[in-house]
């Protein structure tokens, strides 16, 4: 192909509410121009971890290149981008969209349009990307396409008369779907003698190559050998190769204008490469940095520690490497009374933060403990000084207090009619605050609420969907700080706080918070031979309170018979003993209770 003729070029996303069918229409698009062997074949292809295939979920964005011979005879270059649905990745889906001309956007045929789907659109209309409506799964018998049809032309504003119908499984309607890409969305447009400007999409840290950065080229090109330099990082560096994804690594000659591929930086440090910087020329750089998508804020912060120590380092590195593909994880030292040194690590979402775990513990073969999960609080002092409080520990004493803000989210619920009581008392419970009711089709109504971050990271979500039967979805997005009545809520055993078990919650919540955490913990710590009371505490102020009893030993098992005296005897030597067990004994609090406290519902 010639390099400076980008009209053969197609650069696209597939961005779609969660489990709408994205990564199985990529699958079919691969298998029907050629790309992939059918031997090679398998679901989820670019799906490159375990966890993405065992939960069926993406969750890093994969670029791949095809080939496709047009009915016009023509053959175009497609550069695909599979984004991931879930609400914790959007970031993802920005970064995405942020290299394309166009997204397809799929909706399912027997689900119709939910919340991320709106969320989604948005998104591409915002970056003024050309939008190929595709309506999945049509070969189910649940499937309905011209009711999708209007709900897509009443509820997005996106004309429906192009939409595509396709079925994923079947891979019906796919070479529609590969002609619609080829006629609606725009070629990349550039300057091949330009100073050269590439946006990094991506990285991953490679044990012999260093860092591998996938790149899109809008302006110039990019050799091996070149000397560039990242410009916001200014990091210099030469190139030692550069290739596509087909969905192999293959390498090329160059990347040129319009272009997707990856480039090997030979960089070491982790750290050097930013995703959603700039490549440029050493000694001839463009004039200003590309605008890098939205900055991903890390939402939720959980306290990780490794169960041995020893550990400690090799989860530092493990942090480190992570971070190189996943620039949204922050992580602080933070040590702990119970648990030892480990870091206090941000998430995007709480789905960001099972994944990061499970990837911790498969690929670098750690075993860790993680405690509940928190909110990034502003604490006012008396003093007029603010803190940012990620941790329950680093609240300060409740006398030099004088307000607190939390953070709150705009959360949109789509869900049909027969629901709307449901979650609307749910979102009561969870101290939301309705806003605006809209109905968008006889069968959906869309739903907005102001709620507290705090409480949509607890059990929200599992319930709205018990609720609901699996009917109701859910997007929201970061709104503003509000002033909240919080306490911090202390877990005492035989009078001693634990402090990985401490929470800040909401006043009105607290005691129901602390009777669940007592009885659980009683359920959890084992007998000793004296009693344990457990107790939930607000400042000095007991609210709650659960005792594990002491384990008897029966001292009167060697007296059968005899005299009632010599009986009492022994249980009041007894009972001295245990009074001194008491003043020097401490309770061993086994690691299932650390889990185990975390599964606490409201």
């Amino acid at each position: 192909m010639d390099t400076q003729n980008t009209s053969h070029i197609r650069n696209f996303s597939i961005v779609a509410h969660i489990d709408h069918g994205k990564s199985t229409i990529s699958d079919r698009i691969l298998e029907l121009t050629n790309t992939v062997d059918e031997r090679d074949m398998e679901a989820q292809l670019l799906d490159s971890m375990d966890i993405e295939r065992e939960r069926g979920i993406t969750i890093k964005s994969n670029a791949v290149r095809v080939d496709y011979t047009a009915d016009d005879g023509e053959t175009y270059q497609f550069n695909l981008i599979d984004t991931p649905g879930h609400v914790d990745f959007t970031y993802e889906v920005s970064r995405s969209l942020a290299a394309c001309e166009g997204a397809v956007l799929v909706v399912d045929a027997t689900q119709g349009v939910e919340a991320q789907t709106v969320s989604n659109a948005s998104l591409a209309m915002n970056a003024d990307l050309d939008i190929v409506p595709a309506i999945n799964k049509i070969d189910l018998p649940s499937a309905h396409p011209d009711e999708v049809k209007t709900e897509i032309e009443d509820e997005l504003a996106i004309p429906a008369d192009d939409a595509v119908c396709v079925s994923g499984k079947t891979g019906e309607g796919i070479h529609d779907l590969l002609e619609a890409i080829v006629f609606l969305i725009s070629p990349p447009k550039g300057d091949l003698q330009a100073p050269l400007k590439a946006l990094i999409l991506d990285s991953y840290f490679d044990e012999y190559r260093g860092v591998v950065a996938t790149v899109r080229v809008f302006d110039g090109s990019i050799s091996k050998g070149d000397q560039l330099v990242m410009m916001q990082a200014d990091v210099p560096f030469m190139v030692d190769g550069v290739g596509v994804k087909c969905p192999a690594e293959v390498p090329v000659d160059s990347l040129s204008v319009g272009e997707v591929g990856f480039v090997v930086t030979g960089l070491k440090d982790p750290e050097a490469v930013h995703v959603g910087d700039t490549l440029t020329a050493r000694d001839r750089s463009c004039d200003a940095p590309l605008p890098g998508y939205r900055e991903a804020k890390p939402m939720v912060y959980t306290g990780i520690f490794p169960i041995d120590n020893k550990d400690y380092e090799n989860l530092r590195d493990a942090l480190e490497k992570l971070h190189v593909n996943d620039p949204s994880l922050i992580w602080e030292p933070e040590t702990s009374v119970a648990l030892g040194f480990g870091f206090r690590v941000g998430f995007l979402g709480l789905l960001h933060m099972e994944v990061v775990k499970e990837r911790l513990e498969r690929e670098f073969a750690l075993e860790l403990i993680a405690t509940s999960p928190s909110v990034d609080y502003h604490v006012f002092k008396t003093d007029g000084e603010m803190l940012d409080v990620r941790s329950p520990q680093d609240l300060p004493d409740v006398t030099r207090i004088d307000h607190i803000e939390e953070p709150f989210l705009h959360a949109k619920i789509i869900c049909p009619p027969e629901y709307t009581g449901a979650v609307m008392q749910l979102a009561i419970e969870h101290r939301g605050i309705t806003t605006d009711m809209i109905h968008l089709t006889s069968k959906s109504v869309e739903m907005h609420f102001d709620m507290p971050l705090a409480e949509l990271i607890l059990d929200f979500f599992d319930q709205l969907k018990s609720r609901t039967k699996g009917y109701a979805s859910l997007d929201y997005e970061f709104s503003e700080y509000r002033v909240s009545d919080l306490v911090k809520l202390d877990i005492l055993l035989s009078g001693d706080e634990v402090d990985a078990l401490s929470f800040i919650v909401h006043k009105d919540k607290a005691y129901g918070l602390a009777r669940g955490l007592c009885d659980k913990l009683k359920e959890i710590i084992p007998r000793q031979l004296f009693e344990v009371p457990i107790q939930g505490a607000i400042g000095n102020k007991v609210i709650a309170r659960s005792t594990v009893k002491a384990r008897r030993k029966d001292v009167l098992a060697k007296c059968y018979g005899g005299d009632i005296s010599r009986k009492r005897k022994l249980l009041e030597k007894q009972k001295e003993g245990k009074k001194r067990m008491k003043a020097i004994g401490s309770v061993e609090v086994p690691q299932e209770a650390f889990l185990a406290i975390l599964k606490v519902d409201e």
